[in-house]
């Protein structure tokens, strides 16, 4: 519907609704990890930007961690570099590793906050590298997504976040800036890892006990063996449907980082479809939300 066609009194209302929600997260901090397919739709690019501005001149502290899985391999396939795989995951050698921190922290990152900057925000492009924001460690295990059992592998420079300092989170955030992360981080002596974005959003939203992380991904949420949308889940609940087989593949890794979220302290994590217009906004500012809602 275009804009001229939306009543007075159709304006009122929405506005009406997103009063409460306002006033629930007032000065409250907000992890939006974006990615999937929604990163190479220009037109969605936009709408999240302005969703992002929106949360902002709100009076809400929006913090978005980035991805670009699939610009990393287009700039490898580019450039000739050969991709080996693991468990579905790509194996990162120094050469790739080189690639994905231009592609994530240069790239992709500059895109998303020259996105938000031209719908009136003030964006500020990070990685994890920054004031030691995050500190990496290799991951030396992983979570079958078929089995959901944990064994060992060697993905070469594919890090998992060890801590988080979150003093630069803190000055960005608290000013009239929005910090962009690309989620790139280094060891404590000084190697450069390749971190998994849902795991580093987690852990950045933990570390500041954000009010809410969303994960921004390709489906609509965490669906139930009918292939319906399950709209809220606690930790236990959510444990039991791994463990059931409902949850299964790919989510497996996603309901785990929102777990050790809501373990950090985060009041509750949504997965949601970023293919959405507005997802953001829908979520956060409507009695009815969106995706999959987990809390303690």
């Amino acid at each position: 519907m275009a804009d001229k066609e939306i009543s007075a009194h159709d304006r009122a209302r929405v506005l009406a609704e997103a009063l409460p929600q306002l006033q629930h997260y007032d000065d409250a901090t907000i992890v939006v990890k974006y990615g999937g397919h929604a990163m190479g739709d220009e037109h969605l690019l936009r709408e999240f930007a302005r969703d992002i501005v929106m949360l902002k001149i709100s009076g809400i502290h929006p913090i978005v961690v980035h991805g670009g899985g699939p610009q990393i391999g287009a700039m490898l396939e580019k450039l000739g570099i050969k991709s080996q795989f693991q468990q579905g995951l790509r194996v990162t050698d120094r050469a790739t590793m080189d690639v994905a921190e231009m592609v994530l922290a240069g790239s992709i990152n500059k895109a998303i906050v020259a996105s938000i900057n031209a719908e009136g925000g003030r964006a500020v492009g990070l990685s994890g590298k920054d004031g030691n924001m995050v500190t990496a460690r290799k991951v030396t295990s992983l979570i079958n997504g078929q089995t959901g059992e944990v064994g060992e592998i060697d993905l070469g420079f594919v890090g998992e976040p060890e801590q988080v300092d979150r003093r630069v989170l803190d000055i960005v955030s608290q000013s009239d800036l929005i910090p962009v992360i690309a989620p790139i981080a280094a060891s404590r002596w000084g190697e450069t890892y390749n971190v998994n974005a849902d795991t580093f959003a987690g852990a950045i939203a933990g570390a500041l006990r954000a009010r809410r992380l969303l994960l921004l991904t390709d489906v609509p949420g965490v669906l139930d063996k009918d292939k319906e949308l399950i709209k809220q889940l606690t930790i236990d609940e959510a444990r039991r449907h791994i463990a059931e087989g409902t949850v299964s593949g790919g989510m497996i890794p996603k309901v785990q980082t929102c777990i050790e979220a809501l373990e950090r302290g985060v009041e509750g994590v949504v997965i949601l479809d970023g293919k959405v217009s507005h997802a953001v906004l829908l979520e956060l500012l409507t009695d009815h939300g969106a995706g999959t809602l987990m809390t303690r």
